[in-house]
């Protein structure tokens, strides 16, 4: 009787291991992973450009030490805020560029942005 509980929690534990193997993360999307983000300036008075390293987790943005938020959606529709900028564009594969807006000192600035994956 010991032995068939064993072999039962044996094959048990075996037979969950190849689901969750086999079945994909929840909350994943297919832009999770780490992002190099180039930020320029177009018009106004911020800073010309700027790069950081962005992480996608579940389709939320974040970066150690930079006050950023927002999400990416699962067909890679892009909308964040970094400090007092607002950014949204695309991302497509392993590469993406949409337009950002925000105001240094008061005065107005926007530009573009690109982003590449890691």
């Amino acid at each position: 009787m010991r032995f068939d509980r064993i072999r039962h929690v044996f094959c048990g534990s075996i037979i969950a291991a190849a689901f969750f193997a086999a079945a994909p993360a929840m909350g994943q999307t297919p832009y999770d992973g780490l992002w190099n983000v180039t930020i320029v300036t177009k018009t106004g008075s911020c800073e010309p450009s700027a790069h950081y390293p962005l992480t996608v987790a579940d389709g939320k943005v974040s970066a150690p030490g930079v006050d950023v938020s927002g999400h990416v959606g699962r067909e890679g529709n892009v909308k964040v805020s970094i400090g007092a900028a607002y950014a949204n564009g695309q991302l497509n594969g392993n590469s993406g560029s949409g337009k950002w807006s925000g105001a240094s000192g008061g005065v107005p600035c926007s530009g573009r942005w690109e982003a590449s994956r890691q």
